[in-house]
């Protein structure tokens, strides 16, 4: 009896869908009975290509919503960084709030990120990633209509908020719908990425001009590109795809999810490591490579066109390198290749800030794609899903505590020197520990493994 039931779940799986098994079941069916029906083999090719097309459509919306969600990361941190003058001048802001609000962003992606895990399993990643899309929307609509200091601070950090968990989810994204397509997807929306950040920064300083010179008007506009990539997410939301995701999250453990604390893979530490170095580097960059052409004779307009090249850089190069390393077992060559990258640009910004400044605005903003390696090592550190969004929120929520303090003292020690040299220095010396850890976080070997 034992045989006979093995033979006869082979033959049709319970879990299989009936026109799966009656699809199965047509040929032996034909050849006991006689030639096949030509009307249901139709029927059977048209529902096989219905099925083929309609998968085909949802992975385009998600790559049309991968992308837009992308482009709506960065925004409500450059566009605010354009304009933070004249929003200090509107709202009455210290300099010391002022400061404080530059740091928010990396406090927010930490604090705030660490609910993303939860949130997917309760909800499903993309029902979250359309809701923090919806969060991101309303913060950047409503904080120029508040007048008070508290109130933007408020808005500003229900957008950031948003951006959190997105930014959690997204390889978890990348790995759920296009396993097979890891490296090329998130080079996809790692572009994406770079793109809004430096559109966002170029932008919004004419577009303000354009619309008559209200800071409000200028900042809040950006609130309906936000709008915009809510709606692809609202139908991958409802999709099957997020259905099993969340029935998976909630049920029965599978056996090979990593079970352990994370705290105890040392993979998981290398790349929360490398993860915080990277962002330390780029928000050093952007905060105050500037600041360091000005002091070295190099005009306004032109240090602002240095720094937009050195973050134009990452539009290409996102695409690119998250596809090589994809291909590798070991990313830990392109580590070491970014790395020497910076260190060369450290040491130019040293020697001859002035003589070379574009070869290091190039060579810097080829060292900051760093960021979409990062993406990607995530994503090839663990076998499933939840392995996944498990160590991108560990990675990128250590990471970003680890970055807070490190443009806080490139400032303190450029103003206790009077000058950049040991700023300078404190920046190619945590290259060092970036190599280091992203070397190791690039071996072949999975979160489950060591769990």
């Amino acid at each position: 009896m034992r045989d006979q039931r093995v033979t006869t779940d082979t033959a049709a799986p319970p879990d299989r869908p009936a026109a799966e098994r009656d699809a199965a079941a047509a040929p032996a069916r034909g050849a006991a009975s006689g030639p096949a029906d030509p009307a249901a083999e139709r029927d059977a090719e048209a529902a096989e290509a219905a099925d083929a097309s309609g998968s085909r459509g949802r992975q385009r919306l998600v790559v049309i919503g991968l992308v837009l969600a992308a482009l709506n990361l960065r925004p409500a941190i450059t566009s605010l960084g354009s304009l933070l003058e004249e929003v200090r001048d509107g709202l009455g802001m210290s300099g010391t709030l002022a400061g404080f609000l530059t740091s928010v962003p990396a406090l927010c992606f930490a604090v705030f990120g660490l609910a993303a895990p939860r949130l997917a399993r309760r909800w499903g990643p993309a029902t979250v990633v359309c809701s923090g899309l919806a969060a991101i929307t309303l913060g950047l609509a409503v904080r120029p209509l508040l007048g008070a200091t508290a109130g933007f601070l408020t808005a500003s950090a229900l957008a950031l908020a948003g951006i959190a968990v997105s930014n959690v989810l997204m390889p978890v994204i990348v790995k759920r719908w296009f396993p097979d397509r890891v490296g090329t997807m998130t080079g996809l929306y790692s572009m994406a990425l770079s793109l809004g950040t430096s559109a966002a920064a170029a932008v919004t300083v004419p577009m303000t001009d354009a619309l008559g010179g209200s800071w409000r008007l200028g900042l809040g506009v950006w609130a309906v590109l936000a709008g915009v990539a809510v709606l692809p997410w609202l139908a991958v939301a409802r999709g099957r795809t997020n259905r099993q995701a969340r029935a998976e999250a909630a049920g029965p453990a599978r056996p090979d999810a990593p079970a352990g604390r994370i705290t105890r893979s040392r993979t998981a530490w290398a790349m929360a490591v490398f993860f915080g170095l990277q962002a330390t580097a780029a928000y050093i960059t952007m905060g105050w490579m500037p600041q360091i052409f000005r002091d070295a004779g190099v005009s306004a307009s032109t240090a602002g066109v240095l720094l937009a090249v050195t973050m134009v850089m990452g539009v290409p190069l996102s695409f690119v390198l998250p596809r090589i390393a994809a291909r590798l077992r070991h990313q830990g060559v392109l580590v070491v290749a970014l790395g020497t990258f910076g260190l060369t640009g450290y040491a130019g910004l040293w020697l001859a800030p002035a003589a070379g400044a574009w070869v290091w605005a190039l060579l810097l903003g080829v060292s900051n794609c760093a960021f979409p390696l990062a993406l990607t090592m995530i994503g090839m550190r663990a076998r499933t899903s939840s392995g996944v969004v498990r160590l991108s929120a560990f990675a990128q929520c250590t990471g970003y505590l680890l970055s807070i303090p490190g443009p806080l003292l490139v400032g303190a020690l450029y103003q206790h020197s009077g000058g950049w040299d040991l700023p300078i220095a404190l920046m190619a010396a945590l290259m060092l520990p970036q190599i280091a850890a992203g070397v190791l976080a690039g071996r072949d070997r999975t979160l489950e493994d060591e769990l």
